[in-house]
């Protein structure tokens, strides 16, 4: 069965906990605290594989986890690092949030890597928290949480040349007859119920020239709107660098050609993405069975008119006979090389469209020698502030895509029943990494609410002494 479409969840790894751990060792009484930094989690990324077909994998299992770093220990060792997930998929495929529609990842080479979730940070160990003022710190952060988000995958067909038409023109009659593909082939509507592809030998002297055709099924009136099979297999078109439209110019089953001409270009504009800007050959197959003398011409040349009008060459054929069918693969062959040398000519060096791009990504460990605040380090590479964005960027890939999620605010302070509520991501990070039997936890935890804002919030918002502060299962009453 084909499949070309999925909905999945993946999930990459969190971060290890940093330890709590003060060197003891014979004659070092005071040896000072050794927490290791936990180890990074592991990121889930998707890998092009030109052996495989289809998305049937994805029918089976929906749900893709990778590991979790493992904690710091004693002794300033770091947990292990999480191994990353990787998922293989056929080539043509697209990933997007399901959440925002936002494009994820765009799989088009063979090995070709894009990390589609980030694993976690390794949490900061208490060897990092140690100053002149605080010797004996005896609290660590724990590791930030893994990527997680649902995601619609779709499979589009990778292929140079892509046929289209109304069912019955003869399109997987065309393409058994060029290539070695064997699609099924009946006098009945919708015969093809996914898309067929073939390699087609140019037959140049040297040999080697070949290019790809697809058989595109299901289009008719009202395609574009979900009649028939068309909405299913449109997209597919979007991938392909010509079309060849193929029309029964003999009306064998009562249609008129130039309606169905205009009736299937309606449907390639009507998409939602404008489809009739691509190059187009229109060929008037069943030409065997046109009617002798002036009514055949007359039914041969009105096709014709139509296209040139359009703008596109018309060649006629017949696909059963074999009659004109080299002079089209030759024709194609010709405009598939123009095209090839245009596109050369307008592609940019390089493909850079977000932080994120590319090959395998790992989360470093918060590094407390990098920054007299580690927690301002690791917090804010996090959050988007002033350290992740003085960062050097991730090096960009030619070919994979990732557009990074819009960055969630650091926190949200929301005021019900006289009780000061502060809900988010980070701040329930923070508030979870507190000792709140340690002095000297809390007060760095004081430090933390001061340095990025949050007690000026709650004084904008109106806070008083004595009054209720909650993050979550933490409450507190608010002292100045």
């Amino acid at each position: 069965m084909f499949i070309d479409s999925a909905k999945i969840y993946v999930k990459a790894g969190d971060g290890g906990n940093g330890c709590v751990s003060f060197r003891r060792e014979k004659y070092i009484p005071a040896g000072g605290p050794d927490g290791g930094d936990g180890g990074s989690g592991g990121a889930v990324a998707l890998l092009g594989d030109g052996g495989m077909h289809t998305l049937s994998d994805f029918r089976y299992k929906t749900k893709y986890r990778a590991e979790n770093g493992a904690p710091g220990t004693a002794s300033n060792c770091t947990g292990k690092s999480g191994e990353d997930l990787v998922i293989k998929v056929p080539l043509g495929t697209s990933v997007f949030d399901e959440k925002t529609g936002r494009l994820v990842a765009d799989i088009t080479r063979d090995g070709q890597r894009t990390v589609i979730a980030r694993g976690g940070k390794g949490g900061a160990g208490n060897q990092h928290f140690a100053t002149p003022t605080r010797q004996i710190p005896n609290f660590a952060k724990s590791g930030t949480e893994g990527e997680e988000l649902v995601v619609n995958v779709e499979l589009k067909v990778l292929a140079d040349v892509g046929l289209v038409g109304f069912p019955n023109v003869g399109k997987s009659t065309l393409l058994s007859i060029v290539s070695s593909a064997r699609p099924k082939i009946a006098d009945y509507h919708f015969t093809t119920l996914a898309p067929n592809l073939g390699v087609v030998d140019v037959g140049e002297p040297g040999g080697g020239a070949s290019f790809v055709m697809a058989d595109i099924p299901g289009l008719i009136e009202g395609a574009h709107e979900g009649v028939g099979l068309g909405d299913a297999f449109l997209k597919h078109i979007e991938r392909t660098r010509l079309l060849l439209h193929v029309i029964d110019v003999a009306g064998t089953e009562g249609r008129d050609p130039v309606a169905d001409f205009h009736a299937i270009n309606h449907e390639l504009r009507s998409f939602r993405v404008d489809l009739s800007g691509k190059p187009q050959i229109v060929v008037a197959n069943k030409s065997d069975a046109l009617p002798q003398g002036e009514t055949g011409q007359a039914m041969s040349e009105a096709l014709r008119r139509e296209a040139e009008r359009a703008g596109y060459p018309m060649i006629q054929i017949s696909a059963a006979t074999g009659q004109g069918v080299r002079g089209l693969i030759s024709a194609v062959w010709e405009r598939l090389c123009r095209l090839r040398t245009e596109e050369a000519e307008r592609a940019p060096e390089s493909v850079s469209t977000g932080a994120f791009i590319g090959a395998p990504m790992r989360a470093a460990a918060a590094d407390g020698a990098a920054a007299s605040d580690p927690e301002y380090a690791q917090i804010s590479a996090a959050t988007g502030g002033s350290a992740a964005n003085a960062a050097a960027p991730a090096p960009a890939s030619r070919s994979a895509l990732y557009t990074s999620a819009p960055t969630a605010p650091r926190f949200e302070l929301a005021v019900e029943d006289g009780v000061f509520i502060l809900t988010g991501r980070w701040i329930k990070k923070i508030a979870s990494d507190v000792n709140f039997g340690d002095h000297e936890s809390l007060q760095y935890f004081q430090t933390l609410l001061k340095r990025y804002g949050i007690i000026e919030a709650l004084e904008q918002r109106g806070v008083q002494e004595g009054d209720t502060v909650r993050i979550y299962d933490v409450e507190f009453d608010y002292l100045k």
